[in-house]
């Protein structure tokens, strides 16, 4: 029988920040999906969602259950809380407002608080977890992890958006407390119209994918349930276009739906882009080979779509030219990689030594580099030590804090760190195979019993029955 509560833990921090704590429920469903992996780790194993007043919080190697939060506006968070956890721990979290408002700076002691698993939550978690799938999916041709096409991601994410509207502050989060009041305010992921907008290449296939394709259960109803979110959506913004007003005639003749042409997604959203040649000098063969190894894939230090997310994406070869030596290094693009104008470079140093970077260009599928060693070539030589990753300079979100401390390996905290990372992203890249696996069964998904938040996400379903080479 699913459980309707869980503990939660209700605390205040000394600047007036509440907290509640959500710990992970133990859950067969959650199991089947991620697996036994405890929920701490790097960022790439959190999903976030900026909502109105605070941020929320799961972890995306845990079982579900109600998020985490950082309340810093308690009056704009009461819009949601109780719908979100239940009246118990709105109430919880207004009381430890008003001892803040009576005793400011001081904290005061956590509470205990028994929170519903509400509807809510399930969306909020489904819609947190869509956008980390948006930033962190590790798309791999080397470990045979197909891409989601982002159109068709992006219209979900829309309709679940909207679904959760009560989340966030009426007109995007310029309410009180917001503190610049621009209209973006503190909830960028309140965005509903613009990703209809900017997807809206995807909606006529995936109306045809809903109408023309005999689903199973549970894919027809995801299918209609997302496009009626879609539509509403467009509706509360005041959008119009050809599209949506086919996708709107769509929805008013469905109990006509034509299934007789079995067109699925795999053909409906097949990508043809490939690789395009650019403007990258290939690295030219000659001399001698004197070590080659693998370097760090750090995900964080680059935006999604740049390298492919293989844990040996990264390569390096040092060759002796006469007496010069010299680093070469290659990195696997990911299939939407830019292919020009990016300044995408490998940083690498050699046996603890100061830090160089090498720019790097884009040629085919991966990306090249190359630069003088400055070595000491007397006969001590030692190239075991070299360390070499990938990242773009003025992004690398990964060097603060966390894993990801200054000074270590990659941006990786020493080889603790790193160690750590591996870890990480190898269970990240078990659960998406575990996710696709289900995907690619929706039979098999009807039959079970499940969280409707840790449903395949469409865009899983057409990379599932993709006919590509991963």
């Amino acid at each position: 029988m699913a459980r309707s509560q869980a503990d939660v833990h209700v605390t205040r921090g000394e600047d007036g920040t509440i907290r509640v704590a959500a710990a992970a429920l133990d859950s067969g469903a959650a199991a089947a999906f991620y697996g036994d992996v405890g929920a701490v780790g790097p960022e790439f194993t959190w999903a976030v969602l900026d909502v109105a007043g605070a941020a929320l919080t799961w972890p995306v190697l845990g079982a579900p259950g109600p998020p985490s939060a950082e309340i810093h506006d308690e009056g704009r968070a009461q819009q949601w809380l109780w719908a979100l956890y239940g009246e118990r721990v709105a109430a919880a979290v207004h009381d430890f407002h008003a001892v803040h408002d009576s005793a400011a700076g001081e904290s005061a002691a956590g509470v205990r608080v028994a929170a519903d698993l509400t509807a809510l939550a399930g969306s909020a978690a489904r819609l947190g977890l869509g956008h980390w799938a948006s930033r962190w999916w590790p798309a791999s041709y080397p470990d045979g992890i197909p891409a989601l096409e982002p159109d068709l991601h992006g219209l979900e994410l829309a309709a679940l958006t909207h679904r959760c509207q009560q989340l966030f502050d009426e007109g995007g989060g310029a309410g009180e407390g917001d503190g610049d009041g621009d209209g973006g305010g503190d909830q960028p992921d309140d965005c509903a119209a613009e990703l209809i907008e900017e997807h809206l290449a995807a909606l006529d296939p995936l109306v045809q994918w809903w109408r023309a394709t005999a689903q199973p259960p549970h894919t027809a109803r995801h299918l209609e349930n997302v496009l009626r979110l879609i539509d509403a959506a467009a509706d509360n913004a005041g959008l119009d276009a050809p599209a949506l007003r086919r996708l709107r005639s769509s929805l008013e003749r469905a109990q006509g739906l034509d299934l007789g042409r079995p067109v699925g997604p795999g053909a409906l959203f097949a990508r043809h882009d490939g690789y395009a040649l650019a403007a990258g000098e290939p690295i030219a063969a000659g001399g001698r080979v004197i070590a080659r190894g693998t370097g760090t894939n750090d995900w964080r230090r680059y935006p999604p779509g740049f390298v492919d997310a293989a844990e040996d994406a990264v390569s390096w070869t040092a060759r002796a030219l006469g007496a010069r030596r010299r680093i070469e290094v290659e990195a696997v693009a990911h299939i939407a990689a830019p292919a020009a104008g990016a300044p995408l470079v490998a940083e690498f140093r050699v046996n603890g030594g100061h830090q160089n970077r090498v720019p790097l260009a884009r040629r085919d599928d991966v990306w090249t580099g190359r630069a003088d060693l400055d070595l000491d070539l007397g006969p001590g030589l030692d190239l075991s030590g070299i360390e070499v990753g990938v990242v773009l300079p003025g992004f690398d979100p990964g060097r603060d804090g966390g894993e990801g401390g200054e000074g270590g390996e990659d941006g990786e905290d020493g080889q603790g760190g790193a160690d750590e990372g591996r870890v990480a992203r190898a269970a990240v890249r078990a659960m998406v195979r575990r996710r696709l696996t289900v995907a690619a069964e929706p039979q098999a998904y009807d039959a079970s019993p499940h969280d409707a938040s840790l449903g395949p996400f469409l865009a899983e379903t057409a990379a599932a029955t993709m006919d590509e080479d991963y």
